[in-house]
């Protein structure tokens, strides 16, 4: 397993970390529904990349499940919003950017996919290690990230020479030390709670990826939208208090269910290369 073709884990870690460098800028230029809303094309990239570098073939209802999906997510996060105003006075360039830092992201999770098909022909039938998968595609994300430092410090207005005080001010935000901590509430133990979190929520979706496609592993990151809305409405420590969930979001809830039902109906494949 330690001796796959490292080229792809490069490409992995490369999209990933132009995903995360370009969807961090234009996060902080956009409104806060705009950004789960423009997110949702990771799915549509998803099925061209899929079709384009995989071959797969979807059905229709497959097709319309994900349709649906990004429209109950679509609704659900912007529940209550003016949406018709939601843009109004962004530059352009920050939506195309989210929505290319989509891309970059869902390029990823397509390679790791197909790693995963090409180690079963490669290892003879024995099953790739996800954690091979996660540590080679994390460590080359990480070079690449500090490799985007500077990109990102001057996207940020940030000169490059004071970059390292940047850097030494969120260690100590992060370890809850030093002089000035206002806002540093909850540390180490938040950071480090979301780390493992994180961690753990990653390797459950390689591992859906693993033994399905990256498809439906972006099928359930979206189930997950509404859900964490749902959670983040209600009274919790270190938040602002909670707030009242519209009928919309529970409309959209709905739709994003049915979508889901729609995907995972078993249809009679009409050859071997569809899906079911």
């Amino acid at each position: 397993m330690i001796g796959l073709p490292k080229s792809r884990f490069v490409a992995i870690g490369a999209l990933e970390a132009l995903g995360v460098a370009s969807g961090m800028a234009a996060a902080a230029m956009l409104p806060g529904p705009a950004i789960p809303i423009l997110s949702q094309t990771f799915l549509v990239w998803q099925l061209s990349f899929s079709v384009l570098l995989l071959g797969r073939k979807y059905t229709f209802n497959q097709i319309s499940g994900c349709i649906l999906v990004a429209i109950g997510v679509a609704v659900a996060v912007t529940s209550g919003s003016d949406s018709g105003q939601m843009l109004s006075g962004v530059e352009s360039m920050w939506p195309v950017l989210m929505i290319a830092s989509s891309a970059f992201q869902a390029g990823a999770s397509i390679i790791k996919e197909f790693v995963f098909v090409d180690a079963e022909a490669r290892l003879k039938d024995k099953s790739l290690d996800i954690f091979v998968v996660n540590s080679f595609g994390s460590g080359f994300q990480a070079l690449f990230i500090f490799l985007f430092l500077p990109f990102l410090s001057k996207l940020r207005g940030i000169p490059f020479a004071q970059l390292p005080s940047y850097l030494k001010d969120g260690a100590g935000c992060f370890l809850n030390i030093g002089a000035d901590t206002s806002g540093c509430n909850g540390a180490p133990l938040l950071p480090l709670l979301y780390v493992g979190t994180n961690l753990f929520f990653n390797i459950s979706l390689l591992s859906v990826v693993k033994i399905s496609s990256a498809v439906v592993a972006s099928l359930i990151v979206m189930l997950s939208v509404p859900i964490s809305i749902y959670i983040l409405s209600l009274p919790l420590p270190y938040l602002e208090a909670g707030a009242t969930l519209s009928p919309f979001f529970l409309f959209g809830s709905t739709v994003l269910l049915l979508g889901l039902i729609l995907y995972s109906m078993p249809q009679p494949a009409k050859d071997g290369s569809e899906i079911s």
